[in-house]
């Protein structure tokens, strides 16, 4: 959510005053929905939320020819302290990168072996593909039509992607000498020692409940 208020306050602040569409429209060509996981619906919600803050406020509306009317927005003195507060929030601390492929490594054990060495050498291949499409891609940039910063962004969406290789090939490697051995019989082992853990910490909480049921003392009758 963060990462969509500060684009789109970013965005708002370059164009002021802007419609909404062209926000859209602006952020959308810098492909935001692949780097930074921004829905383009969400671009609007951003602008309403933003608006409702304090954060944007309506510039005025519009209309060109038969289209519907659009509103411009541009920041506020609120707004620009909190553009300002996001981007250097966003420099100065450091966040793990959410990926895809966590979930599926903790079930790792549960593929063959040999659909796991097929999909990692499938990955390397893929991860080799997309940083020769960004590394063509950065050559197409010509400002001033686009700014010359935005190489960054492919230099650093190139530098994790390539980071994945040397991990999957020291992966193929401990797989070659037989390091994880037998899936299967891995991946049961692990649910049977979670049903054993599980059976244990009942029994522990029984025994535990028996003997504060001895140490009670009974009431006398009257």
């Amino acid at each position: 959510m963060s990462s969509t208020r500060l684009l789109v306050l970013g965005a708002v602040r370059i164009f002021q005053p802007v419609h909404g569409y062209d926000v859209r429209r602006e952020l959308l060509s810098w492909k935001v929905d692949q780097w930074a996981n921004v829905a383009p619906g969400s671009i609007y919600n951003a602008l309403k939320s933003l608006t409702k803050d304090k954060f944007l406020k309506v510039a005025g509306t519009g209309q060109i020819g038969g289209r519907p009317e659009r509103t411009q927005y541009s920041l506020t003195p609120d707004g620009e302290r909190e553009y300002q507060a996001l981007l250097r929030s966003t420099w100065w601390n450091v966040a793990p990168t959410v990926d895809a492929l966590m979930p599926a490594l903790c079930f790792m054990p549960t593929l063959n072996r040999e659909e796991l060495v097929a999909a990692l050498e499938h990955r390397i291949v893929q991860v080799e593909g997309a940083l020769k499409h960004i590394a063509f891609a950065r050559q197409e940039i010509r400002p001033p039509e686009t700014p010359e910063h935005v190489k960054e962004l492919h230099d650093l969406m190139s530098a994790r992607l390539a980071s994945e290789i040397p991990w999957a090939k020291t992966l193929l490697a401990r797989l070659a000498r037989g390091e994880y051995p037998d899936y299967k019989k891995t991946a049961g082992q692990l649910a049977q020692n979670g049903r054993r853990a599980r059976g244990e910490a009942a029994g522990s909480a029984a025994a535990a409940s028996g003997v504060r049921a001895k140490r009670s003392p009974r009431k006398k009758s009257a």
